[in-house]
């Protein structure tokens, strides 16, 4: 039996190697979802593989009768319709291993950047000036790092901070004292994050548990001159209030590469936002994580539809 799936997105073909290599699978790759084409072979996929463009929703599902699994080439599933999938029986994947790295690194490039206004010196250097006295920053070193959520990408993070010599703290209820000390984190509450951190990052996924969590009182009772960032999903922080305390000046600055809404609106109030560095959801856009969350969902889908085993799917407990 030859088994059809369907890539878009510009998913990476190097990673769909294990797919593409296998004879019980034929790959077929149309990058716009919107396409006539990929409407076509949607009505025959038996798997589909999307990175975050592509929204799969029960209307897209109706036209996809034969689809057993949905891989997303990432960590979120955000777009993705996982109880409308559930309902007709489809496995969802995701790839959280992947772009663990990628994104670590990009926290880490984004905090440089903050303390050592690295943006605005290079824009003011382009408009014909020589302002070193404007850009005086700040040392990583001696400061502490505020983790919310400490899983894989923060705990790379704090791996990375410890290096610059930052006393790293995080909230992550989830985390095993064991681990936290593996990673030289030191455990606290939320209050002691956001009221004592220099740095505070963001790394958790989006539910109703953290959707605003990092709200307007949590920005006033934040150290003056601390630096937010949010490079996990849009939403977790409070856009508005963030674009307040910064015109305010209460705290020092942020960087935010995930957005409630993306691409980000064009009349946002982040756009006007000062001391703010914003990147268009560049977590995972490295050459080797294209590669690797590619490779982590093909080899689910060989689980699934040669092997029948379900049991790495996010809607496992609820496919029979």
């Amino acid at each position: 039996m030859t088994f059809s799936v369907l890539s878009t997105d510009k998913v990476s073909m190097e990673g769909l190697a294990p797919l593409i290599a296998d004879d019980r699978f034929e790959v077929t790759s149309v990058d716009d979802s919107s396409s006539p084409e990929f409407e076509t072979a949607l009505a025959t996929a038996n798997a589909l593989i999307v990175r975050s463009a592509t929204k799969v929703g029960a209307e897209m599902l109706a036209k996809a009768p034969a689809l057993a699994v949905i891989g997303r080439a990432g960590v979120g599933i955000d777009n993705i319709d996982v109880d409308a999938a559930s309902e007709s029986g489809v496995a969802v994947y995701n790839a959280p291993g992947g772009n663990t790295v990628a994104a670590a690194e990009l926290t880490v490039a984004l905090m440089l950047t903050l303390t050592r206004h690295i943006a605005s010196a290079d824009r003011s250097m382009r408009e014909g000036r020589w302002d070193r006295a404007a850009f005086k920053g700040v040392e990583l070193r001696g400061k502490t790092l505020g983790l919310i959520g400490a899983g894989r990408i923060g705990g790379e993070v704090a791996m990375r901070c410890t290096a610059f010599e930052m006393d790293v703290i995080a909230y992550d209820p989830y985390l095993p004292e064991e681990r936290a000390a593996e990673l030289g984190i030191r455990l606290v509450d939320l209050d002691t994050v956001v009221e004592t951190a220099d740095v505070i990052s963001c790394h958790v996924p989006l539910n109703d548990e953290t959707r605003g969590m990092v709200n307007e009182d949590a920005m006033a009772r934040m150290r003056p001159g601390v630096r937010l960032i949010n490079a996990s999903r849009g939403g977790v922080i409070d856009e508005h209030a963030l674009a307040q305390a910064l015109h305010a000046e209460s705290i020092g600055g942020a960087a935010l590469d995930v957005f409630e809404n993306e691409p980000l609106d064009a009349n946002s109030p982040l756009r006007e936002a000062p001391n703010l560095v914003l990147t268009p959801h560049l977590g995972a856009s490295t050459v080797e994580a294209q590669v690797g969350v590619a490779v982590e969902v093909a080899e689910r889908i060989i689980e699934t539809l040669a092997d029948g085993d379900v049991s790495a799917a996010v809607n496992a407990a609820r496919l029979d």
